[in-house]
């Protein structure tokens, strides 16, 4: 076991729970995704190998006004349409300033439809006719892993769900799968609460991937001395709550950390906490962080004094006067979207263009797949303008900094935070990354 500044680590997920009204017709796909290697795919690409030559002679998708990327997500129902969103809000803002060297970013969306085929499928036609794949969102994108396992010169840049993807030669997240958890976030409720981290509880998806990582945070949270008294994993089509919460009040639960569950299911757990007259402390992540978590909570009065912990800005519009990137990102969502409610996969799709389009500046004047995959290696800190805190793409190194809020009267609020004035732009980079051994 060790504690380092430097190894490859992970502080939370966004990829564990999704929307009960997919899910409840889609369990049987889901649990077959995101967390394992297809069957029969290679994992010879794994790891920063050579570029292929041939990839520096491949300008597919390029013309002599237009760069074509494609976006591969899961639409179905709305489910990560703000991946799309997000990657044409980046495209249209870097468009209104002249594309880059003078091309246009124009991008072609592939909607899976919740499905390996669909994905599989989508990816090898953006792969045919597309400079590289962008913004992608899906827990289905192992199986297009396959398809760009197979095609290592086509640059892969997307948050994505699948650890076999994530770890291909010529994928490049803004949010990178790590081995570890950083300790930063927990350290100060650690601190802040000694006596309710004795009585720890929470709740996570029973998908693989889910327990995977939840094993990952378990490990960094006893190793500082945490004790859970109550984890149990929940079915992704769960949406009343009231067993759990009797069973955690049962079980002495003091502070309740979950971090790693999407605004519907926090608001359900919130609705029936209250139901039952049950007020841990209670702490959440960047999934929950939404516009829509205080009303579907019950309002400011349900919520109120609830703690957030995110590698990322509040973008939602809280920190757009002291992070100008926080308006720029509202204002083009609404201009490609008008009247679209961002969300965590629109920040992803933003981010990954973003990151994208840093790497075709200096792909030359006449940008190939290979001289694109070539600076994305030489991108080694990489932070959004501020919006998030800063990831190595190159060396897969997850966000260690973070910021804190808190709600209140219905709003969130910084917590405890340095200025974004500051040389950290308002994160808190005060932990380390456990790797469990």
């Amino acid at each position: 076991m060790s504690d380092t500044k430097h190894g490859a680590g992970r502080r939370r997920s966004v990829r564990l729970l999704i929307p009960v009204v997919v899910l409840i017709v889609a369990t049987a796909t889901l649990i077959v995704s995101s967390s394992t290697t297809p069957a029969g795919a290679s994992t010879a690409t794994h790891g920063r190998a050579p570029i292929p030559a041939s990839a520096f002679h491949n300008s597919t998708g390029v013309t002599s006004t237009s760069v074509t990327i494609g976006n591969i997500s899961t639409e179905t129902a709305g489910l990560f349409t703000g991946a799309v969103v997000g990657t044409k809000a980046y495209a249209a803002y870097v468009n209104s300033q002249g594309g880059i060297n003078g091309r246009r970013i124009v991008v072609a969306t592939y909607d899976d439809n919740f499905t390996g085929s669909g994905n599989k499928d989508s990816t090898q036609t953006a792969v045919d006719n597309d400079f590289a794949t962008v913004g992608g969102f899906s827990l289905e994108d192992n199986f297009g892993g396959t398809v760009l396992a197979a095609n290592p010169g086509v640059p892969n840049v997307q948050l994505s769900l699948s650890a076999y993807t994530s770890a291909l030669v010529n994928t490049y997240s803004p949010d990178p799968i790590g081995k570890g958890w950083a300790t930063g976030a927990l350290t100060y409720f650690k601190d802040k609460f000694p006596n309710e981290i004795a009585h720890t509880g929470t709740l996570t998806s029973a998908l693989p991937s889910a327990l995977a990582t939840w094993a990952i945070e378990r490990a960094t949270m006893e190793h500082l001395g945490y004790k859970i008294v109550y984890q149990p994993s929940v079915p992704v089509t769960q949406s009343d709550f009231t067993a759990n919460v009797v069973a955690m009040k049962n079980a002495g639960v003091k502070l309740l950390y979950m971090d790693q569950l999407p605004q519907n299911y926090t608001s359900a757990v919130v609705k029936a906490l209250n139901q039952q007259n049950f007020h841990p402390t209670l702490v959440i992540g960047v999934s929950a962080y939404s516009e829509a978590l205080v009303p579907n909570s019950g309002g400011a009065a349900a919520i109120n004094g609830a703690y957030l912990e995110q590698p990322a800005s509040l973008f939602l519009g809280e920190d757009s006067a002291s992070i100008p990137a926080v308006h720029t990102f509202l204002t083009w969502v609404q201009k490609v979207s008008p009247g679209f409610t961002p969300d965590y996969y629109t920040l992803a799709g933003w981010a990954s263009a973003e990151l994208f389009a840093t790497a075709l500046k200096n792909a030359g004047a006449k940008p190939t797949r290979g001289s694109e995959l070539a600076a994305l290696r030489k991108i080694t800190t990489f932070s959004t303008a501020h919006l998030t805190a800063p990831i190595s793409p190159v060396n897969r190194t997850p966000a260690l900094c973070y910021i804190l809020a808190r709600i209140v009267n219905g709003k969130f609020q910084r917590l405890d935070d340095p200025p974004a004035t500051g040389p950290t732009y308002g994160y808190r980079c005060d932990g380390k990354y456990y790797i469990p051994g």
